[in-house]
Order: structure tokens, then sequence, then C-alpha cells
């Protein structure tokens, strides 16, 4: 299947101009590269933009049911591409005798201008409480020459409304029970990292977020299947005020506990993902769901310390030619205790407890230069890590690099016992490494390093 994910940057209210940007995003393509596309996919909300205050700002965006701007634009790329076409918008739906409905919906045409599909988000973020209702479920459905599809929009993969438990996996067991070989994510994800820092790599995709969105696949990463399921994550990119976007569009192929990457966007890259999931991907994520290997990171058996799956990745993102998979990056799951979570503000720097510090080298595949990065591991009480780094390449701080810094907290921590692992992957650099704060000893522990 080929498929394209159209990552690029909207903003708020400026619709002609929205469409006027994936058209010349779409007008940069080489033709063969969209010749036999099968699937094209836009961001939520992709020609309104997203970032709306109230039901009185996003009012005079709101498009009939199939009917408006977006509907049009997906059905004329549509034709022209013979492909199917699924792009976000905010739907206004007329009902008997004076009533209206609002939803953040996704529509989807086919190669012949058909609507076939038009899903409404079912788990609404804190933006989309403001002027949207919930639709009626996650989206199944079988669409001619894509198979079983199913469908969902940006919040519809975390736990509903941020309260569920993390292993409820609503949007991950539905695409187990519906059996689909296709699942759309049509995304507007943020990212709470600074606008100055997190852009000056636009090339980069953020590696946090696509560990996380990996994450929240867990149960068919689990799942024995004969078939691979494909996975599109389309994201948009930019800023909105003061929302920043994450990017890092990518389409993943899983099938008995593997991940397969077939493409996979910068953070700020405005530009049109295509890949064929009938060749070889070009990295790919092995699973490690059983805990660790060395004796030095054995986990703590207390109940605090049960394990979730953490996905580290280190992938080239210049590496275009695809390579058989034995000869693949290893990109690995690892384990991290449930209770363990990112927070935004680290508390006062005079409270901190250096732990240890580490350079590690390591040869990139980018022009076989050296990657040196410095990392530094600090303890906050109560319970808190921070851990930091900064890349150098060839001994120099290479323009645009910027400290990276990672806050993780237990909630509710026990007494202090027990061992706590984390992984490092700073977007500015592409190295995996492991640091372990051991039982009873503040030093730190330098786990294998992997490509």
């Amino acid at each position: 299947m080929r498929i394209g994910c159209l990552q690029f940057a909207p903003q708020v209210g400026d619709v002609e101009h929205n469409l006027n940007r994936a058209d010349a995003v779409l007008n940069r393509v080489d033709p063969a590269d969209v010749k036999d596309l099968d699937l094209l996919v836009l961001p939520e909300m992709a020609f309104s933009g997203y970032n709306f205050k109230s039901l009185e700002q996003i009012m005079p965006f709101l498009e009939p049911s199939g009917s408006g701007i977006s509907s049009l634009w997906a059905r004329t790329t549509a034709l022209k591409y013979d492909c199917t076409v699924a792009v976000g918008y905010p739907e206004r739906v007329r009902k008997e005798p004076n009533g209206e409905d609002f939803y953040n919906s996704l529509i989807v045409v086919n190669g012949d201008g058909e609507t076939v599909a038009n899903y409404r988000k079912s788990s609404l973020y804190y933006t989309d409480e403001t002027w949207a209702k919930e639709g009626g479920g996650f989206y199944q459905g079988e669409i001619q020459d894509l198979g079983k599809v199913a469908m969902g929009i940006c919040m519809d993969i975390n736990p509903y409304k941020f309260q569920t438990p993390w292993t409820a996996f609503e949007f991950g067991f539905h695409i187990l029970t519906v059996k689909a070989n296709l699942v759309i994510i049509s995304m507007a994800w943020l990212t709470q990292e600074d606008a100055r820092t997190f852009t000056r790599l636009p090339e980069e995709p953020d590696m946090e977020t696509l560990t996380y969105w990996v994450q929240r696949l867990e149960p068919i990463i689990r799942a024995e299947g004969e078939q691979e399921i494909i996975v599109v994550f389309a994201n948009r990119c930019g800023v909105e005020g003061d929302t920043v976007y994450a990017g890092t569009s990518a389409v993943l192929g899983v099938q008995d506990g593997e991940v397969s990457v077939y493409g996979l966007l910068g953070r700020g890259s405005k530009e049109l993902l295509v890949v064929n999931t009938e060749m070889a991907p070009f990295a790919k994520l092995v699973s490690r769901p059983d805990g660790p290997r060395d004796a030095d990171e054995q986990l703590s058996p207390e109940p605090f310390l049960l394990p979730r799956i953490i996905i580290s990745i280190s992938i080239s993102t210049l590496l275009k030619t695809p390579k058989p998979m034995e000869e693949l990056p290893p990109l690995e799951m690892v384990t991290l205790p449930r209770n363990l979570r990112r927070f935004a503000e680290p508390p006062p720097r005079e409270t901190a407890i250096p732990l240890g510090f580490r350079r590690l080298e390591k040869s990139m595949l980018q022009e076989e230069r050296l990657l040196e990065m410095d990392i530094l591991l600090v303890s906050h009480p109560p319970e808190t890590i921070i851990l930091q780094g900064c890349h150098h390449v060839d001994g120099q701080t290479p323009l645009g690099s910027h400290l990276h810094e990672t806050c993780m907290r237990l909630e509710n921590p026990p007494p202090r016992s027990g061992t706590v692992s984390q992984i490092v992957t700073p977007p500015a650099h592409r190295i995996l490494s492991r640091l372990v704060a051991c039982k009873k000893r503040q030093k730190t522990v330098n786990g294998a390093v992997r490509d």
C-alpha cells in the first residue's frame, strides 16, 4: 500500500492560506512519488487551524457535513490522484427544527470522489471541549482498496479525558476488536517544549512524541497475528499562538511484537511523506517487555515498580534507501515504572543532588562524524529524576544545539528503595543510552549503547 501523510503548518482561522499551504506541499512533490498513491491523510482540522478558544471564535469556520471547503478539497484531490483522501475539519450538523451540533471530524473520500466515511472524534481534548460534542465511538468499517479500517483523531489514543487507567487502552483494544489491518489517526498533537528550542531542528523527529504514540499501541504490539497492521500518524507542525505542534508524522507496521518504521518526518518538516508498505522499512522497533537483561538492571519486585512499555528510538532520518531487515538498527523497547510521570516544571535547582556524569561517544551514520553526548543525572526530592544533556560534534557544540532536559517523578512514591530505569533520547541526537539509579548507591551505570 502506498500511503502519504501531508504535514504542514496551518494557522488558526486562515482557511485560504492554509489551502494554499497544503497545495504548495503537493506541488513540490515529484509526480512519480505520488503515482499509484492509495491513501493520503491530512492533519486534524487541517484548513481551519486547531487552537480555537471558544464556540464563538470557531463559528465562522464550521463546515456543513460533507459539503464544506475541506470536503471539496478532499474530493478534488482524490480525483486528481485517484486515491482515498482523509481530511480533518470542524463539522456543523443541522438538527430539526432549529438545533445544531458541532464535531471535530474526519472526512474520507475515495478515488471516485465519493464520501466513504465521516468520523467524529470520540475523546475530546480540552481545546475541543470549548465547542465540540463527542462522537458516537471509534470508527470501524471496510473501505474499498484499504480493507478493514480503524480510525481515530489525536486525543482518541489517550486514556479517556486523562481519567481512565493507562492500561485501559481504549483505542488500542478497539483496533484488535474490529480486526483492522489499517489504522488512520489524524492529529494536531502538541509538545510542551518551548517553541524557540523545539523548532531549531525542524528535520529531527520528536522522539519523545513518537515514543508516546507507540506506547499507546501496546495491545496490538503484544497481540499475535498473521497480518501486519499498518498505523498512520498524520500530524501537523508549526506554532499557533503559544501552542507548539510536534510534527513527526509516521507510518508504522505492527506484527508479532515488532514495529516497523516505513516513514518518519521531522518535527518541523513541511512536506509529503510517501511510503510503500510493500517495501522494506528503513528501521524497526524490537519489543523487550520481559524486563532487563543485565544483572545491574534488575527491577525491584515491589508493586510500585510494575513495568510498562516505553520505547527508545535511535534512527538516522537521512536513511532514505531501504535496507534488508537483518541490517536494520535495533530500536529497543524497555521497561519503566508505571507510576513514573513527566512533569513540566522542575523543582528549585538548589535542591539538586548530582548522582552521576557520563560522556557517551558514538559514530554517526551522517557524514561519519563523531557525536558526543554529555548526560547529567540529578535527583530532586521527593523521588524525582532530572536528566540533562547537550550534544557535541567533533568536540564543538553545533549551531542549533540546546540543552535538553527531561524531568520524571514517581507519583505517590513509597519509601526510598528499589531501582529506577530511564531512557534518555534527546531530540538533538540519535544515540540510545540507559542510565540506572541503582539501589543503595548514588552512581550512574551505563548500559549497552546501540545504534
